[in-house]
């Protein structure tokens, strides 16, 4: 009984996201499917426009057989972090093969990069030589690069992929990396065709322009409800800066005198885009300041960063038969817990998930609100039921 990994955020679940899945499908027809799905705050510092449950529930209804959450701490970090506590769930269980969207999509290239970024250390030296001069970490990355190859890594999703490949070297998990070509430009906010980034169907929905030929009916029919954007929170995250102006560089990834400019910007910021323009310099890109501030925002410290190195746990979203019984049939060998209830294990960083789900839930109507907050810790996992 074999499985194959996928790793993704669904924000929101689209028709390029389900061109994925089927060709994860023809190429593995009789492996399980197992999704490792970020939850309600994202890599590039947005909020998962609809909740971790509801977006389970769309995974499962197009084909994932087991949906297993990453945890806060590794789902809002930089690519190789968040690449880290991927990889450890997949490794934990017990995938044999990933396979991601790749702009470049050439395993061999991209196994390249990523030994030169692992392995040699005059690569790190001209990073850190590059980030002293003041330039952002992707940059950084890719001056260095140019110096050992004329491979060329500059798109997130090969971002991504090389980050995940360096994982499974490091760890030394018997994880087969596939790529599978992206067929839409990841930065597109244009939709010329039924396939088409995320960001774009984000920025349609908040011009309040239709989406419906964009995504699979499951979910158009989640996006007709209160969607959640980063942009809402603005005044819980100048509140939450303003109580803390005189410790704002003990929260993760505050670094480098950043915190200086932000208490001399805070006050006059209207919104969470002014804030950033004001705030932002060569080093820190806009979606370094928005995981910043989704730190400040669900006040994530640098301590407990530390305390987080590591996946500890594996909490379950959903499953369907197929995925149950892959459970039943690896369980024995799974080298970290299986939770399914909020209460079965007592490791902080799951009350850290329910602390972030609640900041979450915080823009909601209050009904809303309680009813989201208390999926938390009520919750089991989604059965899906093709049937039903």
């Amino acid at each position: 009984m074999n499985a194959v990994g996928i790793i993704a955020e669904y924000n929101p679940f689209h028709n390029g996201h389900l061109y994925h899945l089927k060709k994860v499908k023809e190429m593995y027809p009789n492996d399980i499917i197992v999704l490792v799905l970020g939850g309600h705050f994202m890599q590039r510092g947005e909020a998962s426009i609809i909740n971790k449950w509801d977006k389970t529930r769309i995974a499962l209804t197009y084909g994932i057989d087991i949906v297993i959450e990453l945890p806060f701490p590794f789902a809002t970090q930089s690519a190789d972090f968040f690449a880290k506590g991927a990889i450890q769930i997949l490794k934990a269980m017990n995938v044999k093969t990933f396979v991601f969207g790749s702009e470049v999509n050439n395993i061999d290239k991209l196994k390249t990069v990523a030994d030169i970024q692992l392995n040699n250390d005059e690569y790190q030296k001209l990073v850190k030589d590059y980030l002293d001069k003041g330039n952002s970490y992707p940059s950084s990355l890719a001056k260095s690069l140019s110096s050992f190859t004329d491979i060329v890594i500059d798109t997130p999703n090969d971002i991504l992929g090389t980050a995940y490949i360096k994982e499974i070297m490091s760890q030394q998990a018997m994880i087969k990396p596939v790529s599978i070509k992206r067929i839409n430009d990841y930065h597109s906010t244009e939709m010329n065709n039924h396939i088409t980034s995320a960001t774009s169907i984000r920025n349609a929905l908040k011009s309040k322009k239709e989406v419906i030929k964009l995504v699979p009916p499951k979910t158009y029919e989640y996006l007709n409800q209160n969607l959640f954007y980063i942009e809402d929170y603005f005044p819980y995250l100048k509140y939450q800066i303003l109580i803390n102006i005189d410790r704002l560089n003990e929260f993760q990834t505050v670094d480098e005198g950043i915190e200086n400019r932000i208490r001399k910007h805070i006050l006059n910021a209207n919104s969470f885009d002014e804030l950033i323009s004001n705030v932002k310099t060569k080093r820190y890109t806009h979606n370094k300041l928005r995981r910043m501030f989704t730190h400040i925002m669900c006040n994530f410290t640098k301590q407990e960063a530390i305390s987080y190195s590591d996946i500890n746990y594996l909490r379950i979203l959903g499953f369907n038969d197929k995925g149950q019984a892959y459970l039943n049939y690896i369980k024995k060998d799974v080298s970290l817990p299986i939770i399914t209830k909020f209460n079965q294990n007592n490791d902080p960083m799951v009350d850290l998930e329910f602390r972030t789900t609640c900041v979450y839930a915080s823009i909601l109507p209050e009904q809303e609100k309680k009813e989201l907050i208390e999926r938390e810790y009520k919750n089991t996992p989604i059965i899906y039921n093709k049937t039903v």
